[in-house]
Order: C-alpha cells, then structure tokens, then sequence
C-alpha cells in the first residue's frame, strides 16, 4: 500500500512533496524518494531506504530546485528495503522517472525482454520495467500520454503509475489499472496534483476528481486532461470534499466500510510485501521467531479469535493442515482460555485479532504463555498488547480501518495465515519447489481477481436491493468455505439487523431446512472444488422447498446459474484460495443491504471496534 504524489505548478515542487509524503507514511515506511524536474527539465532524483525522516536527513537543509515532481513511501514488494529498490525508478539514461503501486504480475518476462535490448536495470524491483518500457516508446517518437498508456496496456496485474519525463517539462502522467491504490487528481490553485490518497492533498485543494480502472490523466500546472488507456478522451468534473478529517479519509465513498472493501485489492498486495519472493517463488516471513528446530519439533497448531478473526482462524486450520500438515483447530478465545487447554512447547499457537487488544484473546494468549507454548499473532497494530505477549508477530498491513464491521483486516487475516501456511511448509519440508512456485504465481494473481470483484458493484447493488425486504438469511458453505458462510452471515447481522446463520451445509438436514420457505434467502458458496456437487445436492434441497438461492460460484459455472435465483461470480482461482475471494461479494451484499435499511453503517448499534471488556 504505497504512497504517491505528484504536483506541478507555480511552488517549489520539493517541500510539497515531502509534506505530501508526511501525510501518505502510513501507507509504507521502508523507503522513499522525490524525483524533482530542473528548470532545464532535467530530473534530480533523491532516494533511500528507511522512513520519510531518513530522506529529509540525505537532503539536509534543502530539495531539489523544480516546480514539478514525483514522490513516493514504499512497502517492499520485488526486492528488499535498499536505496536502490527504492522509488522513484528511471530509465537508462534518467529520462524517464516513475513511481508505483501494485505488482506487475509479468515483470520478469518485461525484464527479459527489456534486457534482451540493451536496457539496464538498477534495482531488483518489479516496477523499474516501467520506466524501460515508456523509454523505448518515446524513442519511437511517442507522446508522453501515449507511451504511458502503452506501456499500461503491456503490464499484467492491479496497478497504479505516476511519471514524469524530461522530454515534457511540467507535464505528470497517471495511470490506474484494476483496483490496486487509487488516484485521485486534485485542483489547485497554484498548481495541479495526483496522489494515491486525499490526505495528501487536503491542505492544499478541496477540488478533486478520481481515477477508476482504465483511466489516466495528463496534469499540467493549470489542467488536467483524462482518458481511457487507448488515447479515448474522458469528461471529469472536480467534485468539492468537505474539510473536515472524517471527509478527508473517507475520500469519494459514502462510507467507511465501503471504502475499506474497494481497498482490499491493495492491502493484499502490502500483506504480500517483502514476504513472497516472485523472482525465487517462494516465501520468507520476517523476523520468524523460532528455530529450525522448534519448527521441526512443532506436533500441532491451535488457532484462536473471536468474530471475524475466529472465521479467519478457521480458514487457517485447514491451510495449515493441507499445505504444511501440522494438526490444526480453532477456538474460540473466549471458551480456550477457561478449559485448560492441553498445550505446551510442541504446540504452536496463533493468535488472530484486528486491534490486537481484544480482551478474550488476549485471555487465551496468556493461558498459552502460562503452558510456555511458542506463539505467533496475527494483528493489524504493532504496539498491541497482543505483540508483546507473543514471541513473534505478522503484521496484517491492511492500514487504518475505520469502520466497526472488519473487511480488509479480514481478507489480510486470510492473507497472512496463507503465508504462515506455506512457510510453514517450507521450513518442514512438506512442499516441493513446484507446489511453491505454483502457491506463489496463484496468490500473486489475487488482489487482480479482486479487482474484477470490485468491478461488479452495480450488479451487488442491485441485488441487495432485490433481497433488502427479508428478515430472515441463511448462508451455506462446506470445507474451505463454511467459515465463509459464518463471516458472511455475521457481517449482515452486524451492520443491517437482519438475523441470519451460518451453517455447514451438510447440518441442514439435521434441522435447519425446517426453517427455510419462500421467505427465508439462501447464500450458497459452491465455487468450484471437490465438494461442489455436495453444494448443489444441498441447493437442490432448498429449492424443492420454494427457498431463493443465491449461488457464489465460479465463472462459468452455468449448472448454478440453472438452479440458483441468482449468482455471484467469482474468477477462477484455486480452490484452496477461493474464501478470499468469496469474502469481496459477501461484505458487499451485507453492505448495500444496510445501506437500503437506512442504517448507520460504519457504526452499527452496540458495538465497538475494539472489544477490551470480557
């Protein structure tokens, strides 16, 4: 989740960088850097690793002399958290300069390519390809925006791109691709800016417009100038945002929650960061805390939570079973820790929670530690309680969440346990080099596939308004996914009222389908794996009894939309990925159901984010 910023205008571009990067820090703190164009339109570039501070010393009392550049705040994605990895990345000859978010999923075949002409890389980073690629395309006497969009249209995955080039002084260019960080240009009025958050801006313009999916924009000091990436122009208007600090986060979305669902195409790519290594294809954990050793010696793992994190608990159980074949289960925080568990050295536990604080699991971190049992938590805040109870921690790197009803922690849960699950395995000897590098290039495809989710919005929309009179919901799922069924009927009972349940499908005929009629939906997640055709004996059953089905399925799965009212398609993915996936459309339904219940979404009655009481 990498800040960007760009500004060109009438000011010194330098301080307004940086202070505009000051604001982004939240969003990557290993590295940073401004590229800064002379007057002469030259590019001075400063860069290094560390956070913002770090660069504010290298540059002492001053910044490059310009009234137009580019900046950047880095999570390591390719390449570890050096000076040189470090954004923004140039092209041979420093004439080309960009900066970047997101993760060029065929870097390496560009990199060969680009290599096999001549061109020379200085960074062991995905995103310097880019600034190659544009270089070869303004040689061919491109425009700027051309090459840029170009070169767009060559890069696979969600990505965002800011660039500038000596060839047009004063002139920025940006580019969004799929649903990986956004760009929001503002208008102000000594100049123009883009940036990949409004926090960046708000002290300067409250006139801003948004880039979507596709689009790019071409700033100068007094213009902007928008189009699709096949050079088809665009009409944008800047819309006023409100100044106040609630407004200035929440950006273009109504709500906080909606926003956190759109940015989830991201954060999986931060949780991914410096963690997997696309160039070795595999995956390294940070400061894991235990030997050789104590890994090979390691009989079982035990999972805790509450809410939201026990769901993502339970997806991990079996990940953690499947890939690195360690006994697993789950519990609940608040049960674990008043049972006297049977734990000791041999058993690992994980702890999974949003704040990191929550009262029950840290209850039952504690009953593990009396055990002296090794642990790992899973949390979203590095100066939590839970961290200095465990010996060692996974940052989900999901940023701030606002809104009470979890959505990005959740999916970045799922994302660290995946990676816990693989390393694991790693380390234990329990999957070949093949199995990694394909577990590797499938969850590298991830924040992608979700972006093609967050794409279909209209159509979540209006299927929640379909479904938004019912009082009743049940959600099924199997293996993988009945956790899923759990997580989706929890996030419509949280933020609309509406009572549902989540059940293990095969349980329904040990009373549930009792309760289901013409009144009562069923959410049914069958997307394709080996128990699908369970799922669709189950459907079968609650059709039979005049219930509405709504199917999540996989792409081309015409067979549930035959026996479903509706479907919800997922892309095709591998079935052990599959829930996070499923997560998108499930907080989107419970979401826009809310919204059509007139409730108070980012802050549903009786609850709290952090739940520090018993």
């Amino acid at each position: 989740m990498c800040g960007i910023i760009g500004y060109t205008g009438t000011e010194p571009a330098g301080p307004i960088l940086l202070n505009a990067l000051h604001r982004l820090e939240y969003r990557g703190y290993d590295s940073a850097g401004i590229a800064v164009q002379a007057a002469d339109g030259g590019l001075v570039v400063q860069k290094t690793s560390g956070k913002l501070n770090a660069l504010r010393t290298k540059l002492g009392n001053g910044t490059p002399l310009g009234i137009a550049g580019i900046g950047h705040t880095r999570w390591a994605t390719h390449g570890g958290p050096t000076d040189f990895n470090a954004h923004p990345h140039s092209d041979c000859h420093g004439n080309v300069t960009i900066v970047h978010n997101g993760i060029v999923e065929n870097y390496a075949e560009l990199k060969q390519q680009l290599q096999a002409k001549g061109h020379v890389f200085t960074s062991q980073t995905d995103s310097e390809c880019i600034s190659h690629l544009v270089e070869d395309l303004l040689a061919e006497e491109y425009s700027l925006e051309d090459a840029v969009a170009h070169t767009a249209s060559l890069l696979e995955g969600a990505n965002a791109v800011v660039t500038i080039s000596s060839r047009d002084p004063g002139k920025v260019v940006a580019f969004r691709l799929g649903h990986a960080g956004g760009i929001v240009v503002g208008y102000g009025d000594d100049g123009m800016f883009v940036a990949s958050d409004l926090p960046a801006l708000i002290s300067h313009t409250r006139n801003v417009a948004y880039l979507s999916g596709g689009e790019a924009v071409a700033i100068t000091g007094d213009s902007a100038t928008f189009s699709d990436l096949r050079g088809g122009p665009i009409l944008k208007s800047p819309t006023v945002v409100p100044y106040d600090a609630g407004s200035a986060l929440k950006g273009e979305y109504e709500h906080f929650m909606l926003k956190e669902i759109n940015e989830q195409a991201e954060t999986l790519v931060s949780t991914m960061r410096g963690r997997v290594s696309f160039e070795k294809q595999t995956v390294e954990i940070e400061d894991f805390p235990f030997t050789q050793q104590q890994i090979e010696s390691l009989e079982r793992v035990v999972l805790v939570g509450m809410g939201t994190s026990l769901h993502a608990a339970m997806v991990g159980r079996h990940w953690i079973e499947s890939i690195a074949r360690l006994p697993a289960e789950f519990d609940n925080a608040s049960e674990f820790r008043y049972r006297d568990p049977i734990i000791d050295e041999r058993t690992l536990v994980v702890s999974v929670g949003q704040s990191g604080e929550t009262a029950d699991t840290l209850g039952a971190m504690e009953a593990a530690a009396l055990k002296n049992a090794p642990q790992i938590t899973i949390c979203n805040h590095e100066g939590s309680q839970a961290v200095r109870v465990a010996d060692g921690m996974l940052h989900m790197r999901a940023g701030l969440e606002i809104s009470v009803a979890g959505s990005k922690t959740f999916t970045c849960s799922l994302a660290a346990l995946y990676l816990l699950s693989l390393y694991l395995a790693k380390r234990r000897g329990t999957i070949d080099d093949d199995r990694m590098a394909e577990a590797v290039r499938e969850f590298a495809h991830l924040p992608d596939m979700v972006g093609h989710i967050l794409e279909r919005q209209q159509d979540m929309k209006a299927l929640a308004e379909k479904y938004a009179s019912y009082d009743n919901f049940l959600y099924l799922g199997r293996g993988l996914n009945f956790p899923l069924a759990m997580e989706g009927a929890l996030k419509l009972k949280e933020i609309s009222y509406v009572h549902a349940e989540g059940y293990q499908a095969g349980e329904m005929k040990h009373g549930p389908i009792s309760l289901v009629d013409e009144n009562m939906p069923v959410v049914a997640l069958m997307p394709r794996d080996d128990l699908r055709g369970k799922m669709l004996n189950n459907i079968s059953e609650v059709k039979a009894r005049k219930g509405k089905v709504i199917a999540i399925a996989t792409e081309g799965d015409s067979e549930a939309a035959q026996i479903a009212d509706d479907v919800i398609y997922l892309p095709e993915t591998s079935p052990t990925l599959n829930p996070i996936l499923a997560a998108i459309p499930l907080q989107l339904l419970a979401y826009h159901i809310a919204v059509c219940q007139g409730r108070q979404v980012d802050q549903p009655r009786n609850l709290a984010k952090t739940v520090t009481v018993e």
